[in-house]
C-alpha cells in the first residue's frame, strides 16, 4: 500500500482519453503570446545545423520574389509593346514572356516551400527530441510541480508553433518583406504620385484590420475553448463508459455533450460575423481605393502622362504591397505565439534534473552482491519540506536476503522504495549499496542493480514479448520466454494470448490484474538484476491468482537480495527479517516470530489479520 506522503507527490496517471483532453485544453487556454522575441534566438542552434537547407531556401526565397516583381513588369511590356504593335506575331511573343515569368514564379516558389517546410520539420523534430530527452530524464519532483498533460502539452502543441514560425511563417515574412521592399521601389519609378495615395489607403486598411482583428483574436480562443470544453466533456465520458451504461446515463452524457457543442457552436457563431464584418471592411476600403487610384492613373494616362503599360504595372504592384502589408501583420501574431512556445519549451530544456550523475561517478565492485544499507536517513518531499516522510531510518540488507517491510498506511514504505530506486536522494543520512554511496553514482548506475516490481504495474501497448524484454534490452526471445516461464506467465500467453507476438491491448487493459502482474514479475526476472525490489499487489487477487502471483514471486526472490512491501502478514512470516515502519520511522525489527512475542505494532497488525473473529 502507497504511503500518505508518496501518495501526494506522486504524478496521477491520467487514462489515453483523459490525457488527450487534457491536451486540448491546454492548446485552448495556454497558447499565449510573448512581446519579447528573445526566446527565438533558442532556435539558432537548430537551424544552424542544416545549412544546405537553410541556404536553398534562401536562394529560392529570393528567386521567388524577384520573379512575382517580374510579373508586373511583363504585364507591362505586353500592353504596351504587344498591343501597341497590333500584330498577332508581337502579342504571342510578349505572352510567352509573361507565361515564362509565371511558370518561373511556380518553381522558385514550390522549391522555396520545399526546402522551407522541410527545414522547418526538421528543426521541431529535433527539439522534440531535445525536450522529451530532458523530460524523460527529470526526478519524478518536477512532475509533482509540472502537470504530465502540460508537460505534453509543450512537446506537441507548442512545438507545432514553432514549426509552423520555422516552416512557414518566417519564410512568408522574408519574402513579403521583399516584395514590399521591391514593390514601393518600383511604384515610386512608376508613378511617384499614384504610389503617395496608395500610401495614404494602406492605413485605412489596417485600422480594421488590427482592432476589429484583435476582436476576432479573441472570440477565437473563446471558440477553441468551448471546443475543448466539449471535447474533455466527450473524452470524460468515452473513457469511463462501461461506469456511464451500468448506471443508466446514456441519455444524461448524450445531453450534456450536445449542450457543449451548442455552447461551442454560439461561441464560434459569433468569431464568423466578427470576421465578415473585417473582411466587408477591408474589401470595401481597398477596392474603393483601388478604384480611385484607377480613376486618377485614367486620367493620367489619357493626359498622355503614363502609358497604359505603366497603369498596369502600378495597379499589379500596389496590390502585391498591400497583399504583402496584410501578411505581415498575420505573420506578427504567428510570431509571437511561436516566442511564446519557445519561451516554455526552453523552460523545460533548461530544467536541471533534482538526480544527476556526479563530475566524477565512482564504480561498483565487479562482483555484486547486493548489501544494502540505510544509515540515519531523513526525508522529506519538496513538495511538503515541512513534514518528514522518513526521520533517521537505519536498517541493512545482508546479500541473499529477503527482508519485509510492513506498517500502516502512510507509515513511509513506499517512500523507502523511491530513494533506493534514486527518484529522489535522502534530506541527510546515506544510502549505500555493496559500500558505495547512492550520490557517488550516476542514477542509471545505481539503478541497472535493481529489478522493481510495482503495486500496479505499468504495461506498454504492444506484445507479451515487447512487454518482458522491456527490462533488459541485451535480453534474447529465449530469455524472455524462460523468464515468463518461471513467472508463471506463459499458460495465458500461450492459451489466451496466443503467443508471445500478440498484442496485449492499450497498455495492458486486456490483460487481469494476475495475468499484468505475472507479466511484471517476467520482466522483472529478466533483467536479471541482484536486488528485486516488491511491492506486493495480492490483496486485491482472487485465490487462483494470488497463489500463481505468490508462487511467482517466490521464484523472483531465488537467490537475489530482495525487498519486499508486504500488505499480508502471511507473505511476511517467509521472510528472513522483518523491518516495521510507523510515521516514517522504523519501531521494530526482528523475525516474525520474535516480533509477535514483543506485542508491539507488529503483533497488532498480525492480530488484525489472523483473528479477525476477535473483533466481530
Amino acid at each position: 500500500m502507497t504511503d500518505t506522503a508518496a501518495n501526494r507527490v506522486s504524478p496521477d496517471r491520467p487514462s489515453r482519453g483523459a490525457l488527450q483532453a487534457e491536451l486540448i485544453a491546454e492548446a485552448a487556454t495556454k497558447r499565449g503570446r510573448s512581446s519579447d522575441l528573445r526566446p527565438l534566438l533558442r532556435l539558432i542552434p537548430y537551424i544552424q545545423r542544416r545549412p544546405i537547407d537553410v541556404a536553398a531556401a534562401a536562394i529560392f526565397l529570393i528567386l521567388a520574389a524577384a520573379a512575382t516583381l517580374a510579373l508586373p513588369v511583363a504585364a507591362r511590356a505586353l500592353v504596351d509593346r504587344g498591343f501597341a504593335t497590333a500584330t498577332p506575331e508581337a502579342v504571342n511573343q510578349w505572352f510567352l514572356l509573361l507565361v515564362g515569368v509565371a511558370l518561373s514564379m511556380a518553381i522558385f516558389a514550390a522549391s522555396r516551400f520545399y526546402f522551407v517546410t522541410k527545414l522547418g520539420e526538421r528543426v521541431v523534430a529535433d527539439l522534440r527530441a531535445d525536450v522529451y530527452d530532458r523530460l524523460i530524464g527529470l526526478s519524478p519532483s518536477y512532475f509533482a510541480r509540472v502537470r504530465t498533460g502540460e508537460a505534453l502539452s509543450r512537446l506537441t502543441v507548442d512545438a507545432t508553433l514553432i514549426d509552423s514560425l520555422v516552416g512557414s511563417s518566417a519564410s512568408i515574412a522574408i519574402r513579403n518583406l521583399v516584395m514590399l521592399a521591391g514593390g514601393l521601389s518600383m511604384m515610386v519609378v512608376t508613378s511617384f504620385k499614384l504610389t503617395l495615395m496608395v500610401l495614404l489607403i494602406i492605413p485605412l486598411v489596417l485600422v480594421p484590420l488590427f482592432t476589429i482583428g484583435r476582436r476576432v483574436r479573441n472570440l477565437s480562443t473563446s471558440a477553441q475553448d468551448r471546443i475543448a470544453e466539449a471535447a474533455a466533456e466527450a473524452s470524460e465520458s468515452l473513457d469511463a463508459i462501461e461506469t456511464v451504461q451500468a448506471f443508466g446515463r446514456v441519455d444524461y452524457v448524450r445531453g450534456r455533450f450536445r449542450q457543449a457543442i451548442e455552447i461551442s457552436f454560439t461561441a464560434a457563431r459569433r468569431r464568423i460575423a466578427a470576421r465578415s464584418v473585417m473582411t466587408a471592411l477591408a474589401i470595401s476600403i481597398v477596392f474603393s481605393g483601388i478604384s480611385f487610384v484607377l480613376w486618377e492613373g485614367t486620367r493620367s494616362v489619357l493626359e498622355g502622362n503614363m502609358t497604359p503599360g505603366a497603369l498596369t504595372q502600378f495597379v499589379i504592384l500596389s496590390l502585391l504591397a498591400g497583399s504583402g502589408v496584410g501578411a505581415l501583420a498575420e505573420v506578427w501574431g504567428d510570431i509571437q505565439k511561436a516566442a511564446g512556445a519557445t519561451q516554455r519549451l526552453s523552460e523545460i530544456l533548461d530544467e536541471v534534473p533534482d538526480i544527476a550523475a556526479p563530475l566524477q561517478p565512482k564504480c561498483f565492485p565487479t562482483e555484486s552482491l547486493g548489501w544494502v544499507r540505510f544509515k540515519d536517513v531523513t526525508f522529506a518531499y519538496p513538495s511538503d519540506s515541512d513534514r518528514n516522510a522518513l526521520i533517521g531510518v537505519s536498517f541493512e540488507v545482508r546479500p541473499g536476503q529477503t527482508v519485509a517491510i510492513v506498517g500502516p498506511s502512510g507509515a513511509g514504505k513506499s517512500t523507502l522504495f523511491r530513494l533506493l530506486l534514486r527518484y529522489y536522494d535522502p534530506s541527510s543520512g546515506v544510502i549505500t549499496l555493496d559500500s558505495v554511496d547512492a550520490r557517488d553514482l550516476g542514477p542509471d548506475s545505481w539503478r541497472d542493480r535493481f529489478a522493481y516490481v510495482s503495486q500496479n504495474p505499468d504495461l506498454f501497448t504492444g506484445t507479451a514479448m515487447d512487454n518482458i524484454l522491456f527490462g533488459n534490452p541485451y535480453a534474447t526471445p529465449k530469455m524472455a520466454q524462460e523468464a515468463a516461464r518461471r513467472a508463471e506467465a506463459e499458460p495465458f500467453i500461450l492459451s489466451r494470448l496466443g503467443g508471445y507476438d500478440q498484442a496485449i491491448g492499450d497498455r495492458g487493459r486486456a490483460l487481469s490484474g494476475g495475468e499484468r502482474q505475472r507479466l511484471a514479475i517476467a520482466r522483472a526476472l529478466v533483467r536479471d538484476a541482484p536486488i528485486l525490489l516488491l511491492d506486493e499487489a495480492t490483496s486485491a487477487l482472487d485465490a487462483e491468482n494470488e497463489r500463481l502471483v505468490q508462487k511467482a514471486f517466490d521464484e523472483a526472490m531465488t537467490n537475489r537480495t530482495t525487498l519486499v512491501i508486504a500488505h499480508r502478514l502471511a507473505t511476511v512470516q517467509r521472510a528472513d527479517w522483518i523491518i516495521v515502519l510507523d510515521k516514517g520511522q522504523v519501531v521494530e525489527q526482528g523475525t516474525h516470530y520474535d516480533l509477535v512475542a514483543k506485542g508491539g505494532l507488529y503483533a497488532h497488525l498480525a492480530k488484525l489479520q489472523f483473528e479477525p473473529q476477535m473483533f466481530a
